[in-house]
């Protein structure tokens, strides 16, 4: 098993998606490259602590390569806004790969060229070595799950994996 750590906003919306993916054994929303050891939900957001909101994915590499789990998270998510998804703004919903080695480090940017080919505006997505990672609290965890009703979930993260079951339907399980 291979770890990866992304933020793509919030996490609500990329744990969403990289549970429905194949050779993906856990998602965990949490926090990671801020100054601050173990933040909360509230301090975070505050954006006050340099924490992006993030998930953290153990995932089998021969089922799903690291690449393509990185093709996956530049798909369902805008990696050429700063600061922002949609509606959500701050430094906390940066667009961020935290690499665990040098090979992740260089599939990263092999897979941000790629990407790149495919968009009008250049990717501002940070590319930062991994440190720590702090889950959030467990009200986080599977959000989309078991809120799937609420509107968040209706208007932003369903209409993600709509996306996501129309052009990576490969991943899926």
């Amino acid at each position: 098993m291979r770890l990866a750590t992304l933020g793509g906003g919030c996490f609500w919306c990329t744990e969403a998606v990289f549970l429905q993916l194949k050779g993906v054994h856990k998602v965990v929303s949490g926090y990671s490259g801020g100054m601050i050891p173990s933040p909360t939900y509230r301090e975070v957001v505050s954006g006050r602590t340099g924490h992006a909101e993030v998930i953290q994915v153990t995932f089998d590499p021969k089922v799903l390569a690291y690449t393509d789990l990185l093709r996956v998270f530049f798909g369902t998510h805008d990696p050429t806004t700063l600061n922002r998804q949609g509606a959500d703004v701050g430094t906390q919903y940066r667009s961020v790969i935290f690499f665990h080695d040098e090979v992740q480090q260089q599939e990263a940017l092999e897979v941000i060229a790629e990407a790149q080919q495919f968009l009008d505006d250049p990717i501002v997505t940070e590319l930062s070595p991994y440190k720590v990672f702090y889950p959030a609290e467990d009200y986080h965890q599977n959000y989309f799950e078991q809120n799937p009703n609420q509107a968040y979930c209706q208007f932003v993260i369903a209409p993600k994996l709509e996306k996501l079951r129309k052009h990576y339907s490969k991943y899926l399980e």
